[in-house]
């Protein structure tokens, strides 16, 4: 009995330790799997807020440079860094490319939505962007948005890959 109870905590121990890396290893098969037909995609989108000293690494405190830790990092108010952000990893199998990110959502209270823009340049490969709203374009930290919807805009205005929360558009009746 107590043979087995061991041999189940140590199959239990080998599963944890190896389950991070196989998930790793499927989110970038995933995405390989997803841009090989050429084009950009959103792999994933998270939103929440983050507060200011979420950002700051030990390196900031020796030169005084914000360490965006290989991600592209842009806020709508550059000197605030507490906001709400949208985590977004893209996968683009081609060349580098200036891009354009527009974000659509609605805000509890507001019957209009409200539009931000972001334009940065989306290296070839994988990419993790944080887009911030920080500073008066964001209420307060307990304020989340109704919903949302994402446009990666190519230079030309063409969408390359949209992604949006599930109340953003209202599901057909039947």
């Amino acid at each position: 009995m107590l043979i087995r109870r061991c041999l189940l905590l140590l199959a239990l121990a080998a599963t944890s330790a190896a389950l991070p890396s196989v998930l790793s290893a499927k989110a970038s098969a995933t995405a390989e799997a997803l841009a090989k037909d050429g084009d950009l995609t959103i792999v994933h989108a998270f939103t929440g807020w983050r507060d200011a000293k979420s950002f700051k690494r030990i390196s900031e405190y020796f030169d005084g440079q914000e360490n965006t830790g290989g991600q592209i990092l842009v806020r709508t108010h550059p000197d605030q860094r507490a906001g709400y952000y949208f985590l977004v990893r893209t996968a683009n199998p081609g060349a580098p490319r200036a891009v354009q990110l527009n974000i659509l959502l609605s805000l509890p209270g507001e019957p209009k939505p409200k539009s931000f823009t972001f334009s940065t340049e989306l290296p070839a490969g994988e990419a993790v962007l944080n887009l911030g709203l920080t500073g008066a374009d964001w209420p307060d930290a307990k304020t989340n948005p109704v919903a949302w919807k994402l446009d990666v805009l190519a230079a030309d205005g063409r969408v390359l890959a949209t992604e949006k929360s599930y109340l953003w558009e209202k599901p057909a009746t039947p």
